[in-house]
């Protein structure tokens, strides 16, 4: 191991700033990537190149490994810790070639409530500063992208406002020094859509001038918002155009976080550039004034998306604790996008691998939400399916489900969550087991990883290993990455090895063949536990235009609360006898997904009276981090 392991355990950044790490080049080498095959970004991460999986095309794939967990508390429950400990007990401690693939954290919740997201413990990724601040810059390109599409649509709306149709023609094809006129290849390809058969300038009519170049867009249908990479709850709606050059076009809008920016779920769901280029440009932005969407196409932007994004494409290596490897990219919400690391990530490390290794990745926040998006929307897109999933309980959050006390970041645990409470853990644990039965759904073995606290008593763990089993785990483990490092999650590790060893009847829980309400109730009935379905008018009159537009096709990305599984945070355990109620549905058509909207959900987070960037600072004479977690 990089790192003595010391009792008491130390901060997470004083381990990260303890560890020795290996030059990047040499974790690429013992995966078989030479420095040729990489972009390095200082000594310790670089972007492996997108040739490598066209290089590896016909390699057999490795063992997939996806980890997911139970309801959390608002503090979380180690998903991403667990992750990096079964990963180093699989790497360091058994010999197996291994390949953790997380997803990049956003800075807001870094400086806000929850914090970094490298793991925790002796069970990080490294350099943990870097891993949870800028890494290679990948959520910049995300955010530029993002708002360059949306400065395109107010700029579009304005320009179109005060020119003729013949005017526009001429702005948006420019005669050249000898006059000569040529149509760009974004209005080639809007020709085509239009069915326009004319590739000289010369021959449009000013029927198809207006057609081609004036998009008409509604301002009032626009759901594009800007974004940024901080927590700014004052931003959530704004009032833009105010200036006297925009000619009184204010409307109001808002900011989203980076994250759930939709070309944010691009990155994590395309498979290539070419793929990606596409996905851009189907991009809707809103409807023009007859009813008919927008795209980023239509703007003439989506070319340019694609070039901020091209690097960013590139998934970033870098290492845990115990030098294994690890692959981070993208990192779509798991609220309102599916929550789960890029296809590209899984793919390269699959084929890096090979048939005896391993590849584990997460999917966020609890099985009903990350994981079920991860089989039905990523397993979609990507062809890959897993052959084991590990399901993270705690017995803090099993007591929680049991009733205890509030939980709340911040504040110290109730003496409920300290002490042995076997009555109180016993009432909670029906919440294990509905996720439990959640995964084996998908016909896809599961093993309980029990992340131990230190206040968890034997006779606590003994019960949620009993329960478990009861509902059909293959096996249930107490895992103590966070004290030990892999050493402590060895036994998860073998647990896992030999539940992929089991056959695996991987299945949908719905075809997409079927219409959107069918597959919202059928989620919201086999995750959920929900009785039924209630849809608000803006909901019945959105699945009706999508029907007609052909998104009826799509999966289905169900945006609601983590906290529970149920829409409604305050509902712990397994609630049942309740009907969801869906308040609109929004398409992400670049994605390729519906999200339907359960209860109010936010896309820009706020800070806390005390945020997490209170601590953070830095040592003027090392240049050292400090305070961050």
């Amino acid at each position: 191991m990089s790192v003595k392991i010391r009792k008491p355990v130390p901060s997470d950044i004083d381990i990260a700033q303890s560890a020795g790490l290996q030059p990047i080049v040499r974790v690429a080498e013992a995966l078989g990537l030479g420095e040729g095959d990489l972009d390095l970004y200082g000594r310790h991460k670089a972007k492996v190149h997108l040739d490598v999986l066209d290089r590896l095309k016909d390699a057999p794939l490795g063992r997939y490994v996806d980890v997911a967990a139970i309801t959390p508390t608002p503090l979380g429950e180690g998903k991403t810790t667990t992750t990096v400990g079964l990963c180093q007990a699989l790497g360091a401690h058994l010999g197996k070639k291994v390949v953790t693939v997380v997803r990049q954290p956003s800075m807001g919740p870094t400086f806000g409530v929850k914090g970094g997201a490298a793991g925790g413990g002796y069970s990080q990724i490294v350099p943990m500063e870097d891993f949870n601040l800028h890494l290679t810059g990948d959520i910049h390109a995300v955010t530029v992208a993002h708002d360059l599409l949306a400065a395109a649509i107010d700029a579009r709306i304005l320009h179109e406002l005060y020119q003729e149709d013949e005017k526009l023609f001429k702005g948006f094809c420019p005669a050249d020094k000898a006059g000569k006129r040529c149509l760009s290849p974004t209005v080639r390809r809007r020709l085509r859509k239009l069915g326009i058969d004319k590739a000289d300038p010369e021959e449009l009519t000013l029927e198809d001038k207006r057609r081609i170049f004036r998009l008409d867009i509604d301002p009032d249908t626009i759901t594009w918002n800007r974004v940024i990479d901080v927590n700014d709850r004052f931003l959530r709606r704004v009032w833009i155009g105010l200036g006297p050059e925009e000619l009184g076009l204010k409307r109001e809008t808002g900011f989203d976080i980076s994250v759930a920016s939709e070309i944010m779920a691009i990155l994590a769901l395309t498979t290539g550039l070419e793929d990606m280029r596409e996905r851009l440009g189907r991009i809707v932005v809103g409807m023009n004034k007859s009813g008919e969407p927008v795209t980023a196409e239509d703007l003439g932007v989506a070319g340019a998306l694609t070039v901020l994004m091209k690097d960013a494409l590139m998934p970033n290596l870098m290492q845990t604790l115990e030098n294994t490897p690890a692959l981070v990219h993208a990192g779509p919400f798991a609220n309102i996008a599916h929550g789960n690391s890029s296809v590209l990530a899984d793919q390269i490390a699959l084929r890096l691998v090979g048939p005896d290794g391993y590849v584990v990745t997460e999917s966020g926040f609890g099985a009903e939400c990350g994981m079920e998006k991860f089989m039905n929307i990523k397993c979609r897109a990507s062809g890959l399916r897993p052959n084991c999933v590990v399901i993270v309980a705690t017995v803090r959050a099993l007591k929680m489900h049991g009733g205890g006390p509030k939980v709340v970041a911040g504040r110290a645990l109730p003496d409920e969550y300290t002490k042995e409470n076997l009555g109180l853990l016993a009432q909670g644990l029906p919440n294990l087991a509905a996720h439990v039965r959640n995964a084996l759904k998908y016909g896809v073995p599961a093993v309980v990883a029990v992340n131990r606290f230190s206040a968890d008593t034997e006779a606590e763990i003994a019960m949620v290993r009993k329960a478990a089993l009861e509902a059909g785990a293959e096996d249930a483990v107490m895992s103590d990455h966070w004290a030990e490092g892999g050493a402590g999650a060895v036994a998860l590790a073998e647990a896992v090895i030999a539940a992929c060893e089991k056959p695996v009847d991987f299945r949908f829980l719905y075809p997409l063949e079927w219409d959107i309400k069918r597959k919202i109730e059928t989620i919201a009935a086999e995750m959920y536990g929900a009785a039924g379905v209630d849809y608000a008018p803006a909901a019945e009159a959105k699945i009706a235009l999508y029907a007609k537009l052909g998104y009826d096709r799509f999966p289905v990305c169900m945006a609601k609360t983590h906290l529970s599984l149920s829409h409604n945070p305050a509902w712990k355990g397994v609630p049942t006898g309740f009907r969801l109620p869906v308040r609109d549905v929004k398409a992400s058509v670049g994605a390729g997904f519906l999200y339907p909207l359960c209860g109010d959900m936010r896309t820009m987070p706020g800070l806390p009276t005390r945020p997490a960037f209170y601590d953070v600072d830095i040592d003027p004479k090392t240049g050292r981090v400090v305070g961050l977690f």
